[in-house]
C-alpha cells in the first residue's frame, strides 16, 4: 500500500511539559501519522537544532531529514503532506510558502488559525490558487460528546435549531474550537453579523497572541439561527459548557453537576451515552502504554483520519480553511464589534486584529500579572 510522506514544521519543546508558549502539537500530529496506515513520518524542521533532533529521535527520523529552515526541508524532502505546528503569527508565511513551493499536495495547519483576518485569507486563497489540500486541527469535532450531540440534531431530536449558548472557555485560542463547533452543530452556514463587549484587565498572552478575560458575543447565521458566547466571569450564564436549544428540546454538552451530555425532551431529562470520552480526551484505543497515551488522543488521531482520507478520496475534509475562515470572520468580527462599538456586519472588511491593535495603541491597557497597578498610585 502506498503512504502518504508527512514533515513537521515546528516540532517544540519537550511534549512532557506543554505551555502557552509551546504545547508541542507537533509530536502529537506526529504520533497521529504513526498510528495512521497511510501515511510515514519522513523529515522535520524548527528554528531550534536541538529541539528538531530530539524529535527526530522519537519518530526515527533519518538525520539527514532534520531541518532549520522548513523551505529547504520542502526542496530536499518533498514531503506530499505538512503538518505546521508554529505559534499563529507564523502561520501565513509557512503555509503559503508550503503551497508555493508545488511539492506539497496538503497542508494541515494548527489552530488558532491566524493572527488577523487578512492572514486567514490569503492562506486559504493561496492553497486554493495551487490545488492545495488545506486543513486546520479543530480536533474535538470527532469527540462523542459532539458528534452525539450533532446526531441528535440530525435526528430532529430537539426539532428545528434555534439557538447555540456557549459557556465555555474564551474568544481566540479556545474559540477557534467553541465557534468552529458551533459551525458544526449549524451545518457550516456562514454569519450574518456579530455584536460583542470585552474585558481586559490583565495581560493574558498565549502563543504570542493577547486574549481577553472576559467576553460577550451574539452572532445570526444566514439560516436564522443564533450563537451567543459568554467567557470569564460571564461563563456561568449557561449551566453547561454548550446549551443547543430547538422548537422541541435541548442538548446539553458537559452538564453543570450532571451527565456529559444530555438531552432534554416534554420536561424529561435523559443522559446520553459518550462512553468514557468528555470534551477533552478520549481513552487510548490501545490497551499498551504508547506513545499515544503521552503525546496524543484518539481525537488527535481522527483529526489526521480526516485529513488523509480527505486527500485520499479528494472530497473537502470539515477541517477545511473554507469552514475556518467561517469561525475566523466571527472571531475577528467579533474583535472589530468591540473597537467599533457596533454590530458588525458581514462579509468582513477588517485585516488586522482588532484586539491586538487596540492593545498596542493603549486603547486597551491591561496590568501584567506581578505589576503595579497604576490605576492605584
Amino acid at each position: 500500500m502506498s503512504q502518504f510522506t508527512v514533515a513537521i514544521v515546528g516540532t517544540g519543546p519537550d511534549p512532557a511539559n506543554p505551555t502557552v508558549e509551546g504545547f508541542a502539537m507537533g509530536y502529537r500530529h506526529a504520533e497521529a501519522y504513526r498510528n495512521n496506515d497511510h501515511c510515514r513520518v519522513v523529515a522535520c524542521a524548527d528554528i531550534v537544532r536541538e529541539n528538531a533532533e530530539a524529535f527526530a529521535n522519537e519518530f526515527d527520523i533519518d538525520d539527514a531529514a532534520v531541518f532549520e529552515d522548513y523551505a529547504e526541508m520542502l526542496e530536499a524532502v518533498e514531503p506530499d503532506l505538512v503538518s505546521v505546528t508554529v505559534p499563529p503569527a507564523i502561520h501565513e508565511d509557512i503555509v503559503v510558502g508550503c503551497a508555493e513551493s508545488g511539492v506539497v499536495d496538503a497542508v494541515h495547519c494548527e489552530k488558532p488559525m491566524a493572527h488577523t483576518f487578512a492572514s486567514a485569507t490569503r492562506m486559504v486563497e493561496a492553497c486554493d490558487e495551487r490545488d492545495v489540500q488545506l486543513t486546520f486541527n479543530r480536533q474535538r469535532r470527532f469527540g462523542r460528546p459532539f458528534t452525539e450531540a450533532n446526531r441528535l440534531l440530525d435526528e430532529g431530536a430537539i426539532g428545528d435549531l434555534e439557538r447555540i449558548e456557549i459557556g465555555w472557555g474564551d474568544f481566540y485560542d479556545t474559540g477557534a474550537h467553541t465557534v468552529d463547533l458551533a459551525g458544526m452543530f449549524n451545518d457550516e452556514h456562514p454569519a450574518e453579523w456579530v455584536i460583542a463587549q470585552l474585558d481586559y484587565r490583565e495581560e493574558d498572552l498565549r502563543f504570542g497572541a493577547h486574549q481577553e478575560n472576559q467576553m460577550w458575543a451574539q452572532w445570526r447565521y444566514d439560516n436564522g439561527v443564533h450563537g451567543v458566547m459568554a467567557t470569564g466571569e460571564g461563563a456561568s450564564l449557561t449551566d453547561a459548557a454548550f446549551v443547543l436549544r430547538g422548537t422541541d428540546g435541548t442538548v446539553r454538552i458537559d452538564v453543570e453537576d450532571g451527565p456529559m451530555l444530555e438531552l432534554s425532551q416534554d420536561g424529561t431529562r435523559e443522559a446520553i451515552d459518550v462512553g468514557e470520552e468528555n470534551m477533552h480526551w478520549a481513552p487510548s484505543d490501545s490497551d499498551s502504554d504508547s506513545d499515544q497515551e503521552r503525546f496524543g488522543s484518539p481525537f488527535q488521531d481522527r483529526s489526521i483520519a480526516d485529513t488523509v482520507d480527505a486527500l485520499r478520496t479528494g472530497e473537502e475534509s470539515q477541517l477545511s480553511g473554507h469552514n475556518g475562515l467561517k469561525t475566523a470572520e466571527i472571531i475577528f468580527g467579533g474583535y472589530e464589534s468591540v473597537r467599533r462599538r457596533a454590530r458588525v456586519d458581514f462579509p468582513l472588511e477588517t485585516d488586522d486584529n482588532p484586539l491586538e491593535t487596540m492593545v498596542e495603541s493603549g486603547a486597551l491597557s491591561p496590568t501584567a500579572p506581578g505589576s503595579p497597578d497604576e490605576s492605584t498610585d
